[in-house]
């Protein structure tokens, strides 16, 4: 199966996009990492209030089978980070490296 790769941009609650920006690295990226997933990094535009980060999966069971799996995780249902408390807007796309 091909790597699948996704730029997903979140537009963040005006003076949540620090707090936000730390616990998305102290607790969904070892999580992330666990199930699998790479991360090709993650900005901050504060401008826009947007934070902006990339995530690729290439296992047998693809993408959206992976991260089904991860949102029903126990320990993701432990974490009580609930991505709606901060973020306003996510545009998540489908992307294909050519560089």
């Amino acid at each position: 199966m091909a790597i699948t790769t996704q730029v997903r941009t979140y537009t963040v609650r005006e003076g949540l996009l620090d707090e936000w920006a730390r616990r998305w690295k102290e607790e969904i990226v070892p999580l992330r990492l666990e199930f699998g997933f790479s991360l090709g990094g993650a900005w901050l535009d504060r401008e826009r209030n947007h934070f902006i980060w990339e995530i690729s999966y290439d296992g047998p069971e693809g993408f959206a089978e992976r991260n089904r799996q991860y949102w029903a995780s126990p320990k993701r249902e432990e974490m009580s980070l609930d991505p709606n408390e901060y973020l306003v807007t996510t545009d998540v796309r489908e992307v294909t490296r050519v560089y």
